[in-house]
């Protein structure tokens, strides 16, 4: 609460109105799907509708969980809390809210000023608590392990589909409440495309088999990328899969707090640019993960912002030839003062399925 203050004294606000669902569970503990928190220098309160108040009341102690109902709309009760408190600005989360429903509630809500807030809220998610960086650790080694189980049972005749069939079951029966993305399992030609959906090709001797896949453990996610050949690799297979193994740990050397996310994802795309293959990476090389698989800061040519101690960061460079296959590694790791802790375990020698 207390960087919370910060913001309410860097903007002088009289209250917040919270409407992403990230931030309210990082604030709040609510992890419903429906609702506002509305935090005033006098009250802190959760606005839902009697689908979620029960389960308001146990995951949200330190809030007032107050009903919605069909005849008073949250426009209209959130005007009600900010006559009560004498709120005059109220700071909102512009990146976030519906336009038409924030033009509901301006119109509803007759405060003197709406402030922006930008990603204000979101940035207090940045640097990870030590009792979020243990459920992080735990989500990614569970895809640790489905990692290992999907290598005794991945072989040509298996379709992408059943593939990722096998990593989630596994996944949920291993400890994970739900998936943190959509499962990515691409073969062959495929792997050319970084965000292939899972379809019923059959994986065929001598496919690249990328796998991109994570789940969530108490509400946090993770992340991870392993690519494999099924069959006996071709000399071209080594040298794609080598390089970009070969960027991707000279990132993970380079990454500490104090460097920037364009610099340590220049590093991966430079080495890649001079083993000829620049063209054929044009995602960036990272991103944060906690309550949402996509969270900032990003390693990428467009974030020039020193990185923190305690952020999480993907760092997963590829390379996609269309007609041909692609290949990607990802890690998920804790950014240090003097390196990076990786939390993902899982071999990254180029593995033959044989």
């Amino acid at each position: 609460m207390e960087r919370m203050n910060d913001i309410f004294d860097k903007k002088d606000l009289d209250a917040i109105l919270v409407s992403n669902g990230f931030n309210m569970t990082y604030l709040s503990g609510f992890s419903g799907a429906t609702g506002y928190l509305f935090i005033s220098k006098a009250r802190k309160l959760i606005f839902t509708d009697s689908r979620y108040t029960t389960q308001a009341r146990l995951e949200s102690k330190e809030y007032e969980v107050v009903e919605m109902d069909a005849k008073q709309g949250y426009p209209e009760l959130i005007q009600k809390y900010m006559v009560m408190d004498k709120v005059e600005k109220i700071g909102f989360e512009d990146q976030n809210f519906i336009y038409a429903d924030f033009m509901k509630m301006k119109e509803a809500c007759q405060a003197r000023a709406w402030v922006a807030l930008g990603g204000e809220l979101s940035n207090l998610r940045i640097i990870k608590r030590p009792d979020e960086l243990e459920k992080l650790a735990k989500a990614e080694s569970i895809g640790d392990e489905a990692f290992s189980y999907i290598l005794t049972i991945l072989k040509p005749g298996m379709t992408e589909l059943e593939v990722a069939v096998e990593l989630e079951g596994f996944m949920k029966t291993h400890g994970a409440s739900n998936l943190s993305f959509e499962t990515i399992v691409a073969s062959g030609v495929n792997s050319s495309m970084p965000h292939a959906r899972p379809s019923n090709k059959v994986i065929g001797e001598g496919d690249f088999v990328t796998m991109d896949y994570g789940c969530v453990y108490e509400g946090y996610c993770s992340d991870m990328t392993r690519t494999v050949v099924v069959g006996k690799a071709s000399e071209k297979h080594k040298e794609i899969y080598n390089t970009v193994l070969k960027a991707q740990l000279a990132a993970l050397g380079g990454l500490r707090a104090g460097k920037t996310g364009k610099e340590i994802d220049a590093i991966a795309r430079d080495l890649i640019a001079d083993a000829g293959y620049g063209a054929y990476f044009g995602h960036g090389l990272g991103h944060s993960v906690g309550l949402e698989i996509h969270e900032e800061p990003r390693l990428s040519p467009g974030n020039p912002n020193p990185l923190q101690a305690n952020c999480i960061e993907t760092v997963e460079p590829g390379i996609y030839i269309p007609g041909f296959g692609g290949v990607r590694i990802e890690d998920m790791v804790i950014v240090t003062e003097d390196g990076c802790m990786n939390l993902t375990h899982s071999t990254k020698e180029l593995i033959e399925l044989l």
